[in-house]
């Protein structure tokens, strides 16, 4: 599935940061220094090293063509260098002088964004190297930035956890508390979820943090309707701080782990990996992975029928009910099964006891027959309601921050305790409110699919 090919030992300490280019693979690390790979043999070029920061160098980042690296430094610099000849292109200081953390290019390489221990981040203009807007978040430093795939707007995170959306004129849209223990990357998925009218568009953002946790967004923007930053799903398999995320640049694929970085290629098979312990691992995808990874009826069967008993084993350590599997083992319960298990038969047949335990374990399964509606059928999961597991004609969002078909969560409200579907958390409000964008999203996805 995936194998290690190649593994690079150049540099004297802590690999921080790994990027590729089409062509090139950059490292950097506390020794200083930042050094550059051609992809056909990982060779290093004749004028790497590349030397000038004075102390640890935390980020680099390639230009979307390849053309120029950016490296930033515990000496207040972001630096821009020529990667066909190590150039030095400009050296751009931190209005504050602080540490510079992170540093990443927009899509369209027109601007630079550097965030810094002190909580400030930059907007640099790429082509005339001079400021152009700068910003600051409330408290902690920054430890991760993302530009959306569009370029209208770019992510920042903090190492108090927040969350922060700046739009392409360094004006925050919004900034929430994602990750209790600090948060340390961030990237969007290249894909978007749905194109609507006026612009409107949907993206998968990942986020990864001192809390062992991953956790999965769905954010949306235009000028017209604004911003929306909305929790999706948290990937608890973790069992240690992950300080690093990546989705693949086709979006399908989602890494993360305990390394200080990771980096898919664009272009091939390949993915980097860094570590505390000095060195760089290059490891390969084989052609069945990458297109199980692409193909939805792979994706459809892994969720549904064709799961083993171990595959079952396997998911419910990663929703936190290991304490279940031997039950499940001794029940023979394949993926099939899973699937048709209701309240009754986990009493009754699996003799689980807590009504907790088995309230979390069908509330588990119903996400995943939710995900089995929206990929048979096609429709993003995000237009389908939890509660019917049917496109959304008229979605509100409820307390929780989830949305619902509106006389689905009416009839749940009214029936039931004020309790989240999602969650099972009491409601803080009965309130419901129109979600006209998702609407509008649904509305245009309809006209482009269903004619």
């Amino acid at each position: 599935m995936v194998k290690l090919i190649h593994t690079l030992a150049d540099h004297g300490d802590d690999v921080n940061c790994c990027a590729f280019s089409f062509s090139l693979l950059a490292t950097c690390s506390l020794d200083k220094t930042i050094r550059l790979y051609s992809l056909r043999d990982f060779t290093e070029l004749p004028h790497s090293p590349l030397k000038f920061h004075t102390y640890a160098v935390h980020c680099c980042c390639f230009s979307p063509s390849g053309h120029i690296l950016a490296s930033c430094s515990t000496d207040g610099t972001t630096v821009l260098w020529n990667t066909e000849n190590g150039q030095m292109l400009a050296v751009m200081e931190q209005p504050s002088g602080s540490p510079v953390r992170v540093c990443q290019f927009s899509p369209d390489s027109t601007c630079l964004a550097s965030g810094a221990a002190d909580g400030t981040v930059v907007l640099w203009n790429a082509q005339s190297y001079k400021l152009y807007r700068c910003g600051s978040v409330k408290d902690g430093s920054l430890a991760a930035c993302a530009f959306s795939p569009n370029g209208s707007f770019f992510v920042t995170g903090s190492s108090c956890g927040d969350l922060t959306v700046w739009d392409d004129k360094m004006r925050c849209l919004h900034s929430e508390k994602a990750h209790d223990l600090g948060i340390t990357c961030c990237d969007f998925s290249s894909q978007p979820v749905s194109d609507g009218e006026q612009g409107l568009q949907f993206f998968r953002l990942a986020s990864c943090g001192q809390d062992c946790q991953v956790k999965i967004w769905i954010v949306s923007f235009t000028h017209i309707l604004g911003f929306e930053l909305k929790y999706k799903s948290t990937l608890s398999g973790h069992c240690a701080p992950v300080l690093a995320c990546a989705f693949s640049h086709d979006g399908q694929m989602l890494v993360s782990g305990y390394v200080t970085t990771c980096a898919f290629a664009p272009n091939t098979l390949l993915l980097a990996t860094g570590s505390m312990d000095k060195t760089v691992n290059i490891w390969q995808f084989d052609l069945e992975t990458l297109c199980q990874a692409r193909s939805t009826e792979h994706q459809l069967k892994q969720f549904t029928e064709d799961w083993s008993e171990e595959d079952v084993s396997t998911w419910l350590c990663a929703q936190d009910l290991k304490d279940l599997v031997g039950i499940f083992k001794m029940n023979n319960i394949d993926g099939k099964e899973l699937l048709n298990l209701t309240k009754e038969s986990l009493a009754d047949d699996l003799k689980i006891e807590s009504l907790g335990l088995r309230s979390k374990v069908l509330r588990k399964i119903e996400e995943l027959r939710t995900k089995v509606k929206s990929l048979s059928s096609g429709i993003p999961d995000e237009f389908i309601c939890p509660i019917t597991r049917e496109l959304m004609k008229d979605p509100v969002i409820a307390s929780d921050g989830y949305s619902y078909e509106k006389e689905a969560m009416e009839n749940w409200i009214s029936k039931k305790k004020r309790t989240s579907p999602m969650t099972n958390l009491v409601l803080p409000s009965a309130v419901l409110t129109p979600n006209r964008t998702l609407k509008m999203a649904i509305n245009r996805w309809l006209e482009t699919h269903q004619k």
